[in-house]
């Protein structure tokens, strides 16, 4: 883990020039304070790492105006987070037309990052967009380059590209298929994540690094929740993290009703039912929860398998989103 965090600050912070000592903002799934609060802080200082982080947890429209003035009272120089929280937060700066918050960078992590929303966050925050890829398994990642390059970190893993289990020619589409190099404790061999890319010619980029590269066009295994209020919810797993199951996922069938599907070990009971109903109330306030026992969670068609999925129509999301954007314009409204 050493290793890893040493290649992350080396390859993210320090290819785009910023000093070691800068403070940064992560905004990430750890919950900081109760879901049902309304009034900040959604975030703790990290003293230690020079780091405010902030959780998605409250990222409602009636409520990104907080985290902003955090940004600026914190002196924050560079914001790393999900690509889809880090994107909400900007869309709200820019239809705020909010003009006292500029970073150095803006770094996403764990979902592909795409052009419309790179041209957004951008704008919002006046500074670069760079591109992480990675998963938590430890068996590959990449960081993009001030050119634009997204380039492989050796170190972590060995990549292969395939299609139907054969090597695929460069610069055609395949599946990631990874091997740690990095992890010689638990090392996983020839590893399917279902990701799916290209790799790039080993030609010096602009930049002048010589590290392999690649694009990631499909990653990613979670569809983001959304409450009542408008806040999107990223990354629910962890209430299923010390569960005796085997498989689990979140759906969400309405923004009151959250179905908790998992498949069981014989050490399940009814306490540990009851724990899943509480932590998921505790982050998405006001739900119901339906818990569903299952013999198998099915894969998607690219094989990839998705913890969260969200089936609430757009129409119903964009109603939440537009609610919270009114409560956020009231006079004396928090």
């Amino acid at each position: 883990m050493r290793s890893l965090y040493a290649l992350s600050l080396a390859r993210t912070r320090g290819w785009q020039g910023v000093e070691p000592q800068a403070r940064w903002a992560k905004l990430g799934g750890q919950m900081v304070t109760l879901s049902s609060r309304r009034e900040p802080p959604f975030w703790v200082w990290n003293a230690a790492l020079n780091q405010l982080y902030m959780s998605t947890y409250h990222l409602a429209p009636a409520l990104i105006d907080h985290y902003l003035d955090a940004l600026k009272q914190y002196r924050i120089d560079y914001l790393f987070g999900y690509t889809s929280a880090v994107f909400a937060l900007a869309q709200e700066v820019v239809r705020l037309k909010r003009r006292d918050i500029k970073l150095k960078v803006v770094i996403t992590e764990a979902e592909p990052l795409f052009e419309h929303q790179r041209r957004v966050i951008s704008e919002a925050f006046d500074c670069p967009v760079r591109e992480t890829y990675g998963m938590g398994e430890i068996v590959t990642a990449a960081s993009e380059c001030p050119s634009g390059t997204l380039h492989q970190w050796p170190e972590i893993g060995w990549v292969e590209l395939l299609e139907d289990n054969q090597p695929v020619a460069e610069g055609k589409l395949g599946e990631f298929v990874c091997t740690s190099l990095l992890n010689t404790d638990m090392p996983l061999i020839r590893y399917r994540v279902g990701d799916r890319g290209r790799m790039h010619s080993d030609e010096p980029c602009p930049c002048g690094r010589t590290l392999p590269s690649l694009s990631v066009v499909e990653a990613g295994s979670y569809d983001l929740l959304i409450t009542k209020d408008g806040r999107r919810i990223f990354g629910l797993e962890d209430v299923f993290f010390s569960m005796p199951i085997r498989q689990a996922q979140i759906v969400q069938e309405r923004l009151d009703l959250i179905r908790a599907r998992y498949v069981p070990t014989p050490e399940f009971t009814q306490e540990s039912a009851s724990s899943i109903v509480k932590r998921v109330q505790a982050r998405m306030t006001g739900v119901q929860v339906i818990l569903e026992p299952v013999d198998d969670i099915p894969r998607s068609a690219n094989g990839k398998f998705w913890i969260q999925v969200c089936n609430v129509p757009s129409t119903e999301i964009q109603a939440a989103l537009n609610l919270s954007r009114a409560l956020a314009a009231e006079p004396g409204s928090e």
